[in-house]
């Protein structure tokens, strides 16, 4: 039986990983979660993939030290560079990281015309690579989207999202079934990445992520029945990323 000390800790480079902790809170509405967003550090997806790993090291030894059964990896850039080292590091952690949903792409769309929009550190790491791999029959284009994640993080406005999204987005407007949102902080920008990708379907990983974090919590016998609670930290000492943390939790859009 676990203690009341064991966390479900879930990290992000900011405060992007809120949109999986939203998963996880709706699934398991009896845990008791933390959420640790590494704001002073952000965005990963500009850092070298070492620099990236060691960060979230750091941030994984940080949180151990407050009891967990559980460490979710709410940040593709951080699964994509640490998740091998993490559950080397932390064998008889649980220690689930988010992915990129291709695999529902090809599930639900086959043969079907796919654009992956992801932080560089995401688009140029071998794991990704390997993914693609398993799906010859997709016809995949990848889209980096620089600048798109401090904007999430500062609370930019619609139209400052748009400025940055319309040209990125402009070529590919209908030329994609799908778009895959291979960074945590992009749902928060989907009603804007949808309005100028009519017809496109938009796909992100925070749903499989809960579902896989609670079968494997389920399987280890370590799931809680009661009242669950949520803990905001952050590696920025600004009271207003928490509370941006806090409106993000309890509201599905920017």
């Amino acid at each position: 039986m676990n203690t009341r000390e064991d966390y479900i800790a879930v990290f992000d480079s900011g405060v992007g990983g809120i949109s999986v902790l939203r998963e996880l809170v709706r699934l398991m509405p009896g845990e008791r979660f933390l959420y640790f967003g590494d704001s002073a550090n952000a965005p990963y997806g500009s850092r070298t993939t070492e620099e990236v790993r060691a960060l979230t090291l750091r941030a994984a030894e940080k949180l151990m030290q407050q009891g967990l059964k559980a460490l979710v990896i709410a940040c593709n850039t951080a699964t994509a560079a640490a998740i091998r080292q993490l559950r080397e590091a932390y064998p008889r952690l649980i220690v689930v990281g988010i992915e990129p949903a291709l695999k529902m792409a090809a599930d639900r769309y086959p043969g079907c015309r796919v654009g992956i929009m992801a932080t560089p550190v995401t688009l140029r790491e071998e794991k990704l690579s390997r993914q693609l791999a398993r799906f010859p029959g997709m016809q995949v284009s990848l889209i980096p989207a620089p600048g798109l994640v401090e904007l999430v993080e500062a609370g930019a406005s619609r139209e400052a999202l748009e400025a940055l999204l319309r040209p990125l987005l402009a070529p590919f407007a209908g030329q994609l079934d799908a778009l895959v949102l291979g960074c945590t902080h992009y749902p928060f920008a989907g009603p804007v990445i949808g309005s100028l990708l009519p017809g496109t379907v938009l796909l992100d990983g925070g749903e499989g992520t809960a579902r896989e974090t609670l079968r494997r919590l389920r399987e280890a016998e370590l799931l809680e029945e009661g009242t669950g609670t949520v803990l905001l930290q952050n590696s920025l000492p600004d009271p207003e990323i928490l509370n941006r943390c806090k409106a993000l939790l309890e509201n599905s859009l920017l």
